[in-house]
C-alpha cells in the first residue's frame, strides 16, 4: 500500500480526545483515513487484532468527539476492536509495542490508561460492567454518560442477555451500542434506515413517544392494551429492534457505522435521551484494507505481514498441537460415527475447520457460550453420543459450574480438549491458561492428561476419548518437540507415568524430576547435567502413586516442573501425596508464581520466570545441591 506519512498531520497532533473535538467534519473524515492507515502499518510490524479495529475507526472517533471521555465512561467489549481507541487516547506512539514484553496490552487495561474504564479479555462483559458504572453514577448523583460497545459475536454470550434483562428493568443512564460487523442481526442499511435513525434519535420522536404514553394512560384498560399491541405490531414490521424494546430499551438503528457525520449526529441525539438506550450500527470488519475485507477471519488476529500484499511474513515453524488435534479428530470421527465436535466460537483457533467441512452435521459452534457448550455436551452424552469439546483453557473457566454440576457429578462421557494451556505469550494475563489443572484436579471423576510431544498428544486424545467419563487433555499454544505422530493410535494405561531417565548417582544426592506436558523437553538437558531421574508424569490426575512410592524411597529430593500455577497445580498433588504418606523428602515445586503473567513471547516469559532450561537447572541446583 502507498505510504501516507505526509498526510499524518492531523493524527500526529491528537494526543487525547480533547484534541479531536476542535476539528470540523471534513477534518474528522481525514483523521479517519489517517488512523486506518496507521493501524495497518503498525499491525503489519507487530501483528495483532487488525480487522476488528479497522471496522470501528469512525465509531471510535465519533464516541470520543461526542462524549466527554474519560468522565463519560466508555466500555469496550473484549478489546479486539479498541486499537483505534488506544491511538486516540495518548498511546499512538506506543502502538508498535503492542502485545510485546513491556509494551501495550492487546486488550483494555485499567492500569494502562484512565480511558480504559474496564479491563477485559473475555467477551460479553461490557453491558454488565457499564450497567454497574451507570448505577454507581446514579447512586452518587453524577451526571455522566456510560456507553457499552459490544459486537454481534459477543452478543451470543448469555451474560450479555442477563445484563440487558437487568438494565431494561432499571432507570440507569446507559447506552448500549451493538457493533454488528457481520450483519447477523439485520442487513437493513441504506438511505431509508438512516433517515429513520435520524428521526427516531431526535427530540421530535422522543416527544411523540412520551406524548403517546400520556395519551394511552388516559384510555380505558382494554383500549389501551389494544393500542399498545397495535403500536408494537407496526414497529415490529419495520424495525428490527422489537426484542430490545421489549427488554426496556429505546432502540435506534440500524445505522451505517462508517458514515461519520451520521454517527456524530445520532450519538448527539442519543446523548439527549435518558434511561436505557440501544444503538444498532452496522460496520465492515477490515474496512479500508482489501486483504482484511476479503479475509476478515485471518486478519482478526494476524501475525506480522507485508502491508502491500497482506501476506504473513513469518513462517509458522513447528507443527502445532492444534493441528495434531485437528487430524486426530477427523481420524477418530471416521472410526466412530457417535463422535460430535463442539466449540464456543473458536472454530479456527481450536483447529476445527477441517472437521466442520468433512462432518458438517456433526459439528456445532454454539457461539460465545461456554456454559451452554458444556451442558449441551452433557445432554448429548446422556443419549450415548460422544461429544468432544474444543475449548481454550482460559475460556473453560467460564463454564466451571457446568463442568462440576452437569458433567462430573453425573460422570458423563465428555472429552475436553484444552488448547492454549500454560503461558500463551502475546495475549497476556486474560488468556494465560495457568489454572485449569488446579480447578479440575479437585473434581471427582476427572481424568487430566498432559502430553509431552505431538505423538503422545495423539495417543492421549485417543485415551481420553475411550475413557467412560469426563476427561481432559491440555496442551500449549504453538508447536511441540517435533515428534511425528503414529497413524495407529494407542491407548495409555490410566495413571501410568513414564520414566525417561534413571539417576546413576551412588552415594551422592539423588534427585527425581517429575515433569508434566511439554516442559518435559525443558527438563531433559537438566536431568543429564545434574544426573537426575526424569519422569514424564503424563497424568495430573490420577498420579502414578506406585512409581512415586518407589522414587520417594530411593531419592533425596523431588523437583516438580509444570507450565501451570504452582499453587494448586500438579506439583501440589505430589505435595499432598508426600504428606498423606508421611514422606519427609524435600519437594521443590517449579511453575508460574502466584501472580498474573503479563504479555510477551513465550520464550521471553519462560526466561523471565525461570522456566526455561537454564532457569530450571538453576532452581534445582540452588534447592538440592547448594544446601
Amino acid at each position: 500500500m502507498k505510504s501516507e506519512s505526509n498526510l499524518n498531520s492531523l493524527l500526529s497532533n491528537i494526543d487525547d480526545p480533547a484534541d479531536l473535538r476542535s476539528l470540523d467534519t471534513q477534518q474528522l473524515i481525514q483523521l479517519a483515513r489517517e488512523l486506518r492507515h496507521f493501524l495497518i502499518e503498525s499491525t503489519a510490524i507487530t501483528g495483532g487484532h487488525l480487522a476488528p479495529g479497522l471496522g470501528t475507526v469512525e465509531l471510535t472517533i465519533a464516541l470520543h468527539y461526542v462524549f466527554n471521555t474519560p468522565y463519560d465512561r466508555l466500555v469496550w467489549d473484549i478489546g479486539h476492536q479498541a486499537y483505534p481507541h488506544k491511538v486516540l487516547t495518548g498511546r499512538r506512539d506506543q502502538l508498535r509495542t503492542i502485545r510485546q514484553l513491556g509494551g501495550l496490552s492487546g486488550f483494555l487495561k485499567r492500569s494502562e490508561s484512565e480511558y480504559d474504564t474496564f479491563g477485559a479479555g473475555h467477551s460479553s462483559t461490557s453491558i454488565s460492567a457499564a450497567l454497574g458504572m451507570a448505577v454507581a453514577a446514579q447512586q452518587k448523583d453524577e451526571q455522566r454518560e456510560v456507553i457499552a460497545v459490544i459486537g454481534d459475536g459477543a452478543l451470543t454470550g448469555g451474560m450479555a442477555y442477563e445484563a440487558l434483562n437487568n438494565a431494561g428493568d432499571l432507570d440507569a443512564n446507559l447506552l448500549v451500542i451493538l457493533n454488528d460487523n457481520d450483519m447477523s442481526i439485520s442487513p437493513n442499511v441504506g438511505a431509508m434506515s438512516n433517515y429513520l435513525s435520524r428521526i427516531l434519535s431526535g427530540r421530535a420522536y422522543s416527544s411523540v413517544r412520551e406524548g403517546s404514553k400520556t395519551v394511552l394512560s388516559t384510555l380505558p384498560p382494554p383500549v389501551k392494551t389494544l393500542a399498545r399491541r397495535w403500536e408494537e405490531h407496526m414497529k415490529g414490521m419495520v424495525m428490527p429492534g422489537t426484542l430490545f424494546e421489549e427488554m426496556g430499551f429505546n432502540y435506534i438503528g440500524p445505522v451505517d457505522g462508517h458514515d461519520l457525520p451520521l454517527m456524530i449526529s445520532v450519538l448527539k441525539n442519543m446523548a439527549k435521551l435518558k434511561g436505557p438506550r440501544f444503538l444498532h450500527i452496522v460496520t465492515q470488519k477490515g474496512r479500508g484494507y482489501e486483504p482484511a475485507e476479503g479475509n476478515p477471519c485471518t486478519f482478526h488476529g494476524i501475525s506480522p505481514f507485508d502491508p502491500d500484499t497482506g501476506k504473513i511474513t513469518k513462517s509458522g515453524g513447528k507443527r502445532s498441537y492444534t493441528n495434531v488435534f485437528s487430524d486426530w479428530l477427523t481420524d477418530m470421527a471416521a472410526q466412530d460415527d457417535r463422535l460430535v465436535a463442539i466449540t464456543p466460537a473458536m472454530r479456527e483457533g481450536s483447529g476445527l475447520v477441517k472437521f466442520s467441512e468433512q462432518y458438517p452435521q456433526r459439528y456445532f459452534d454454539v457461539g460465545i457460550a461456554e456454559q451452554h457448550a458444556l451442558t449441551f455436551a452433557a445432554g448429548l452424552a446422556c443419549e450415548k453420543i460422544k461429544p468432544v469439546v474444543a475449548i481454550y483453557s482460559t475460556f473453560l473457566q467460564r463454564a466451571y459450574d457446568q463442568l462440576i454440576h452437569d458433567i462430573a457429578i453425573q460422570k458423563l462421557d465428555v472429552t475436553l480438549v484444552i488448547d492454549r494451556a500454560g503461558i500463551v505469550g502475546a495475549d497476556g494475563a486474560t488468556h494465560a491458561g495457568l489454572f485449569d489443572i488446579a480447578f479440575m484436579r479437585c473434581i471427582p471423576n476427572m481424568l487430566i492428561l498432559c502430553p509431552k510431544d505431538e505423538a503422545e498428544c495423539r495417543d492421549m486424545l485417543f485415551t481420553a476419548y475411550r475413557y467412560p467419563g469426563p476427561a481432559a487433555v491440555r496442551y500449549p499454544r504453538g508447536g511441540g518437540s517435533g515428534i511425528k505422530e503414529r497413524v495407529q493410535m494407542q491407548a495409555l494405561e490410566i495413571g501410568r507415568a513414564e520414566r525417561l531417565r534413571k539417576s546413576r548417582a551412588g552415594k551422592g544426592k539423588r534427585i527425581a524430576i517429575l515433569a508434566w506436558g511439554d516442559f518435559v523437553a525443558n527438563c531433559e538437558p537438566v536431568a543429564e547435567a545434574l544426573d537426575c531421574t526424569l519422569v514424564n508424569m503424563r497424568f495430573a490426575k490420577p498420579l502414578d502413586e506406585n512409581l512415586l512410592h518407589e522414587l520417594a524411597k530411593s531419592h533425596d529430593y523431588f523437583a516438580t516442573v509444570e507450565d501451570h500455577a504452582v499453587r494448586g497445580g500438579a506439583g501440589s498433588a505430589v505435595d499432598e501425596f508426600m504428606q498423606q504418606y508421611q514422606y519427609a523428602l524435600p519437594v521443590l515445586n517449579i511453575g508460574t508464581p502466584d501472580q498474573f503473567i503479563d504479555h510477551g513471547t513465550q520464550p521471553e516469559i519462560y526466561a523471565q520466570l525461570g522456566l526455561d532450561t537454564e532457569g530450571i537447572e538453576h532452581s534445582i541446583r540452588e534447592f538440592c545441591l547448594e544446601k
